[in-house]
């Protein structure tokens, strides 16, 4: 059986989500009825026939745990069961800072599947790729795990070793990678200056995003001077989200007005729209945002308010298509379940879920050779299990999520930045506010 479940858990990963505010649970939506109270007496004599009469004295409280994980995953791959480490793991990485190797994982096919290594983490240095397949760890086959077993093992004090056997596509063997475990300080935006052109890039959606993104506008203003500057590369590449309201926020910094993003539950009273408030901290300077099948969730929120309004022209490849929206519901001091809520619309009411954000000006980023046929596309299309979405076709969502190391190999950035200096024209840039596909 092949299953896919995104997880979030401090040290080796990055959730793929727009989490929203923390909730505590309020009520039941309905009475079950009998045949679902018949359904739970099945299960409890279940467990209490494995409980007795097991081959060996299993562990209850994994039992159960196992039990509600199975329910959540069933539902959808974004779905989970958050235990005390795994929630207070979420709680550190949402501040921007936590332990371990530095890489996003699902599980698929019984195997750990890497979606992406975090930049400059132990992982990123030691080798790790997109789409990297983890069948060993520290010499242990993963066959029989669940994800958040695998992520415990990976786990571990600062400074010490663990070895990941890897099968990667193109390879004739497996290849064993040694990780050093670190803690993992990931600075949300990190920016420079591209001659006249201010580059920021938005690593993903954290506590620290919005603040980061603003002192890098200003920093980058004044370096280069507000007349001289011809605008900025917002690159979203590789991000796979994060906190929405962090979205919201980034996205804000670019609109004077209009909707950003609005959010739609199971009943129609739970609509809730996020709308911009005055102020553009760039003061209407030009910006390209970049996207690949690495931009998901909070990323595609800030691109597609962005592109709906005209606000900047979207350049790259298919995102992710990651259109939901998951809740941190307290179950008690300790424990949590991060369940999917909502659907995400654009201020169009576009629902992105299963197609993703389409760029306004497509190009492929070539892939060395080297790594041809080992880096694929992935979206949320791909995923066993996703919400399908009311737009979702064959062609489905997401892209080869590659961006290379050296900007001077960067054919995307390459071309934003011509757009932005006058160098090359394209009747997308700069985009036309008067044809928004939402009125101010």
């Amino acid at each position: 059986m092949i299953r896919k479940v995104t997880l979030l858990a401090v040290g080796a990963l990055m959730g793929a989500t727009a989490v929203s505010a923390v909730n505590s649970f309020g009520g039941s939506a309905e009475a079950a009825g009998s045949a679902t109270y018949r359904q739970l007496a099945i299960f409890g004599n279940v467990f209490e026939r494995v409980r007795a009469q097991y081959v060996t004295p299993p562990e209850e409280d994994k039992l159960i745990e196992s039990a509600i994980n199975g329910m959540l995953t069933s539902l959808d791959p974004h779905s989970s069961y958050l235990n005390q480490d795994a929630a207070d793991d979420m709680r550190t990485q949402t501040r921007g800072e936590f332990g371990g190797l530095g890489i996003e994982v699902t599980m698929e096919d019984e195997l750990v599947k890497v979606i992406t290594p975090i930049d400059e983490t132990p992982a990123a240095r030691a080798g790790v790729l997109a789409g990297d397949f983890i069948s060993e760890i520290d010499g242990e086959p993963v066959r029989g795990l669940s994800l958040g077993e695998a992520v415990d093992k990976m786990r571990g004090p600062v400074n010490t070793s663990i070895e990941l056997t890897i099968l990667r596509e193109g390879a004739d063997a497996p290849i064993t990678l040694k990780v050093v475990r670190d803690i993992i300080a990931v600075k949300a935006v990190r920016s420079r200056v591209e001659g006249d052109v201010g580059y920021l890039r938005v690593i993903s959606f954290t506590e620290k995003t919005y603040d980061d993104l603003s002192d890098a506008i200003d920093e980058i203003t004044e370096e280069v001077g507000e007349d001289e500057l011809k605008g900025f590369v917002l690159d979203l590449r590789l991000n796979p989200g994060g906190l929405l309201d962090q979205a919201i926020s980034v996205s804000d910094a670019f609109l004077d007005r209009g909707e950003i993003v609005s959010t739609r539950g199971r009943n129609p009273e739970e609509t809730r729209r996020f709308n911009s408030r005055p102020g553009d901290l760039t003061g209407g300077k030009p910006v390209i945002v970049l996207i690949n099948g690495g931009s998901a969730s909070a990323s595609e929120i800030v691109a597609g308010a962005l592109q709906d309004h005209r606000r900047a022209t979207i350049l790259g490849t298919r995102s992710f298509g990651k259109g939901s929206v998951q809740t941190i519901i307290p179950l008690d001091s300790s424990t949590a379940l991060r369940l999917t809520t909502a659907l995400y619309y654009t201020p169009s009411g576009t629902s992105i879920q299963g197609t993703g954000i389409r760029p306004d000006i497509r190009i492929e980023q070539p892939v060395p050779e080297e790594l041809r046929g080992r880096v694929k596309p992935s979206g949320e299309s791909e995923l066993r299990g996703h919400i399908q979405g009311e737009n979702e076709d064959e062609e489905g969502s997401g892209s080869i999520a590659y961006v290379p190391p050296e900007a001077e190999d960067d054919v995307q950035l390459g071309l934003a930045l011509e757009l932005l200096r006058g160098e090359k024209t394209d009747p997308a840039f700069p985009p036309n506010p008067d044809q928004a596909a939402v009125k101010n």
